[in-house]
C-alpha cells in the first residue's frame, strides 16, 4: 500500500502543479472575460469561475515539465500572468469599443447625460443599453465555451513558461487599439450621419425663418430621432459587435480588418 501511494505521490504532484499554472492564466483572463469580469461580479464568483475553467481546460492542454522551486513558481507566476493579461485585454478592447460607440451616439443625439452613472464606468444611457444588450448577446451566443476554448488555443501562441516578444506584442496592442476604435465609430457612424443631417436642417430653418426659436423645436426632433434610431439599428450594431468578438476568440493575433 505504501508502495502504491509512493508511486502515485509524483503523479499527484505534476498534476497540481499543472493545474496552478493553468489557474493562474485562467484567473487573469477570466477576470476581462465579458460579462464574468464585470466590476459588478463578486470577486468570490470570479473565484469559482475560474476553478471552474481551469477543472475545463487542464486536461486539454499539455502539461509542461516543472521542477518544483522557488525559482520556477515566481518565473512561471509571470509568465502566466503576462499571458493572461495579453489575451484579457484584447477581449476588453471591444467593451471599450461598445462603450465609446455608444458616447459617440449619445452625444450626436444630445442624450450623452442621461443615466450618466448607472453603472460603474460613468456611460450615457445609449452606451449603458449597447453594454447590457452586447453583454446579455455575448453569455447567449456560447462566450464562456469560445473562452475555453481560446485557452486551450493560447498555449500554441503562448507557451507555458516563456514570455512573447515585446516588439509583436506591442504592434499587437496597436492593432487591437485601433481596431476597437475604428469599431466603436463605424457602430455608431448612423448616429453621426443622423446629428450631420439635423444639424444642416436645423441651420437652413434658421436661415429661412430667423424669428424661429428652432433649437426648442429641434431639440425634441433629435432626442426622438436618436431613440428611435437606437431602437431599429441595435440589432445590427451587436450582431457585428458580436461577429468582430467571435473573430478574437477564434484567433486572438489574426490581423483586424
Amino acid at each position: 500500500m505504501n508502495a502504491a501511494l509512493a508511486e502515485l505521490l509524483p503523479m499527484v504532484n505534476a498534476g497540481l502543479w499543472h493545474g496552478i499554472t493553468v489557474f493562474i492564466r485562467v484567473a487573469v483572463l477570466v477576470s476581462f472575460v465579458p460579462a464574468f469580469g464585470e466590476q459588478s461580479i463578486p470577486t468570490r464568483i470570479k473565484l469559482m469561475l475560474a476553478l471552474a475553467f481551469t477543472m475545463v481546460t487542464t486536461p486539454a492542454v499539455t502539461p509542461t515539465l516543472i521542477i518544483p522551486s522557488l525559482d520556477a513558481i515566481w518565473w512561471f507566476a509571470l509568465t502566466e500572468t503576462v499571458a493572461g493579461l495579453i489575451l484579457g485585454l484584447g477581449l476588453r478592447m471591444f467593451i471599450l469599443g461598445l462603450q465609446t460607440a455608444g458616447s459617440i451616439a449619445a452625444q450626436s443625439t444630445s442624450l450623452s447625460q442621461i443615466l450618466g452613472g448607472a453603472v460603474a464606468d460613468p456611460l450615457p444611457a445609449m452606451g449603458y443599453a449597447l453594454i447590457i444588450g452586447g453583454l446579455a448577446l455575448a453569455v447567449m451566443s456560447g462566450v464562456h465555451v469560445n473562452a475555453a476554448r481560446l485557452v486551450v488555443l493560447s498555449y500554441d501562441l503562448l507557451p507555458m513558461g516563456s514570455l512573447p516578444d515585446g516588439s509583436i506584442v506591442s504592434k499587437w496592442g496597436l492593432n487591437q487599439t485601433r481596431h476597437a476604435f475604428s469599431l466603436a465609430f463605424t457602430l455608431a457612424a448612423p448616429f453621426v450621419i443622423l446629428s450631420v443631417l439635423y444639424n444642416l436642417a436645423l441651420g437652413a430653418i434658421n436661415k429661412a425663418m430667423p424669428q424661429l426659436m428652432v433649437a426648442f423645436v429641434g431639440a425634441p426632433v433629435i432626442t426622438a430621432a436618436g431613440v428611435i434610431l437606437l431602437f431599429l439599428a441595435a440589432p445590427a450594431m451587436l450582431t457585428v459587435w458580436m461577429g468582430s468578438l467571435d473573430h478574437y476568440l477564434a484567433n486572438p493575433f489574426a490581423p483586424r480588418r
